[in-house]
């Protein structure tokens, strides 16, 4: 009896070990009101708050960086204790990640000139159009995998600049789970939604190297915290953002 009781006590030290040792290198891309620097220069926003949040409530060292998409994406495929938010999932990255949510949902939907004159009612008749994505994004990946013509720049707020130049016809948007837009620009009048072109949701993505353990233990945190109604809660603070 008191080896097994031992050997209970050292495999549950071991797996807290696991679970409370490994510090993540968190990485994002600059997306208010989802993750933006605040006046303080620190990275805050509603996904970073939820984060934040995950990893204090899990004990888990963490830093988070601030990059462009594709080389924050590209970090966590291939840097070991690397995660990235806020990802969509999709069955071509499945395989490339451990999963960590679902964080939040978002639709995707195709924006154009408040005077356009073509029809678009469904996804099929987007075919033949020139769609303005960005690079490394998810929306981009999946109307060029299903043969949409797209047009990739680095930064996506270039995209309405080249809409309103007859540059693209159409712009792939994320709009956030209660999300109004973009936000305010110049372009706010002349640039508006068309048509939701599909609903996806957002994960922390990280890299293989990150135990199952630590995984397993942040998705039944983050189950608690959509329970307890942390999420609403940090979903709420940002709400009236941009307004």
């Amino acid at each position: 009896m008191r080896l097994t009781i031992l050997t209970i006590f050292l495999l549950a030290s071991s797996l807290h070990a696991v679970v409370t040792a490994a510090s993540l290198h968190i990485t994002t891309e600059h997306s208010p009101p989802s993750s933006m620097r605040g006046e303080d220069g620190a990275i805050t926003g509603r996904a970073t708050d939820k984060v934040r949040e995950l990893m204090a409530r899990t004990g888990t060292g963490y830093r988070i960086e601030q990059l462009p998409w594709k080389r924050a994406l590209l970090m966590a495929q291939t840097q070991q204790h690397t995660c990235v938010y806020s990802t969509s999932r999709t069955p071509e990255r499945e395989a490339l990640f451990k999963w960590v949510g679902p964080t939040d949902e978002a639709e995707w939907q195709f924006w154009g000139r408040a005077d356009h004159t073509f029809k678009l009612d469904t996804l099929e008749d987007a075919r033949g159009l020139r769609i303005g994505t960005y690079i490394g994004d998810a929306r981009d990946e999946y109307l060029r995998n299903r043969g949409f013509q797209v047009d990739a720049v680095s930064n996506d707020l270039i995209n309405p600049q080249k809409l309103l130049l007859d540059r693209i016809d159409l712009w792939a948007v994320a709009i956030r789970n209660g999300g109004s837009g973009p936000g305010q620009f110049d372009w706010s009048d002349k640039v508006v939604p068309l048509m939701v072109f599909h609903r996806i949701k957002v994960y922390l993505a990280c890299h293989p190297s990150v135990p199952d353990a630590l995984i397993d233990r942040l998705n039944a945190t983050l189950a608690d915290m959509r329970r307890d109604g942390t999420l609403t809660r940090l979903d709420r603070k940002y709400e009236n953002w941009g307004k």
